[in-house]
């Protein structure tokens, strides 16, 4: 049998590395301080880097850097140095989108392998092949593609290939637009978008009169989900999905990695039914506040993938809790609260080492023993009693059903 299909997490701190790796994934991509898109996540220190391979390395997992901003002269300063740091750190690749990077790494002789960067905007197997010739070991290919396209890819360029599988979508060419440095004078291809596409704006007709309506327009497209065609991914020969979100938090990360974490393995096992896919997607659809499709994959996006005018998106409180302790030998839960639950709320509780299950929420208590009403304050550490044993990092959410 072929390897597995790589499972590839965002991070955007060394924590939520930590919870990425323990939830199911394989990799993890991360930014450093400079040279990486995401400006406005933590980002790694040089010294967190060298913590995340390190801890990585000791779970048989990977690290990908991102150096993947769209360089202009003054942003290469300290890049060659930078790249050397990496090199000794053992990173497994960087991530990147300007030929500049891979000339230095060749003409220096760092030892680093190269992913090309969804910001190449990579659409076709002549491009694929143009990386490949100057030692690109992997691309991560636009999100502008379908299946045929991607087939195409792989069969031609003989390369590793990634793909995006779950999260936000560019209105652009896979990141490449300006529309953000026009208005707010924050340039998204080096770091700064301020997701323009998502804004509200009005409309107006030939003659330069507002059309009025309820909503205003917006350019924004739906989130991507491609869980529906993970077989179809796998069987193409790609060599690892990508899900979007370094400024996602801990919940959504441990939430959407262990979904398609199941899903993988399901599909390997033979167990991926359409019962268990039905019941990963509705996870999906909770865990995010936008809705989402495969957008590029069987056909151009139409309507139904845009929001053209208005979205309803509502503030997600389905995570409770999480498990900092259990006590076997009196059955005790201790939880760090996140949102608001009470006593006799349904709730179910996941994580690396259970299968999912649900329960009644029984009697809670504050760390002096006294009965809690209810659970109304974030970062408040409570307890109660449970029956079957839960482990430290799982995490509670409202029941799905």
């Amino acid at each position: 049998m072929k390897n597995k299909i790589e499972l590839l997490s965002p991070a955007g701190s060394l924590e939520k590395l930590k919870f990425a790796f323990l939830y199911g994934a394989d990799a993890c991509y991360i930014g450093g301080k400079d040279y990486s898109l995401r400006a406005n996540a933590k980002n790694f220190s040089l010294e967190e880097i060298e913590e995340a391979v390190t801890y990585a390395h000791n779970l048989n997992k990977k690290v990908y850097v991102t150096v993947n901003i769209i360089f202009h002269d003054e942003d290469t300063k300290g890049l060659v140095s930078y790249l050397k740091t990496l090199a000794k750190y053992q990173v497994d690749a960087i991530i990147s989108s300007d030929p500049l990077v891979i000339d230095i790494i060749n003409k220096n002789k760092i030892n680093l392998k190269v992913h090309v960067s969804t910001q190449a905007s990579t659409l076709n197997s002549e491009s694929s092949k143009f990386w490949k010739d100057l030692g690109a070991e992997r691309i991560v290919l636009a999100r502008e593609l379908s299946k045929e396209e991607i087939k195409e890819i792989i069969t031609s360029s003989k390369m590793e290939v990634e793909v995006f599988a779950h999260g936000a979508m560019c209105s652009s060419y896979s990141g490449r637009c300006t529309l953000s440095n026009y208005f707010t004078g924050r340039d998204a291809n080096r770091g700064g978008c301020a997701q323009i596409c998502r804004w509200e704006f009005p409309l107006f007709d030939s003659r330069g009169i507002e059309i009025k309506s309820e909503t205003k327009f917006t350019a924004s497209a739906k989130d991507l989900m491609m869980l529906d065609v993970l077989e179809e991914i796998i069987e193409l020969g790609v060599s690892s999905i990508k899900i979007e979100g370094r400024m996602r938090s801990n919940y959504y990360v441990a939430s959407v990695i262990n979904t398609y974490r199941s899903a993988i393995d399901d599909y390997y096992d033979r167990k991926l039914t359409k019962a268990r896919k039905n019941k990963y997607k509705k996870v999906l659809d909770r865990v995010a506040n936008r809705e989402a499709t495969v957008q590029f994959w069987n056909k151009l996006p139409g309507v139904n993938e845009q929001y053209y005018l208005g979205r309803n998106e509502v503030s997600n409180q389905d995570f409770l809790a999480i498990v900092t302790d259990y006590d076997e030998k009196d059955k005790i839960v201790t939880i760090t609260e996140r949102n608001f639950f009470k006593k006799g709320d349904k709730v179910e509780v996941f994580g690396p080492n259970i299968d999912t299950f649900s329960f009644t929420m029984p009697e809670i208590y504050d760390t002096d023993g006294n009965v809690v009403e209810a659970a109304r304050h974030p970062e408040e550490i409570l307890k109660f009693k449970l029956d079957k044993k839960v482990y430290k990092n799982d995490i509670i959410r409202v029941k799905i059903t």
